[in-house]
């Protein structure tokens, strides 16, 4: 899997955080996503995606792996 964020879309809430900090992390000056790893393991599929549900400001995306 693929994580893309858009800090611009960020609000800070934090959601991300707190569903995968493995991946998720925020900026300390305002609050932002920051991606820790924008290639996490699989195990970690149902995390990222519960922080993309969470997200407020729709400003995380998951993409998956394509086929093999």
């Amino acid at each position: 899997m693929l994580v893309h964020v858009d800090p611009d879309r960020c609000c800070g809430a934090g959601q991300c955080v707190l569903a995968a900090p493995e991946v998720f992390d925020q900026r300390e000056d305002d609050g932002t996503v920051l991606l820790l790893d924008a290639n996490p393991p699989a195990a970690l599929v149902r995390e990222v995606a519960d922080a993309v549900a969470a997200c407020p400001g729709g400003a995380i995306r998951l993409e998956e792996d394509p086929p093999r």
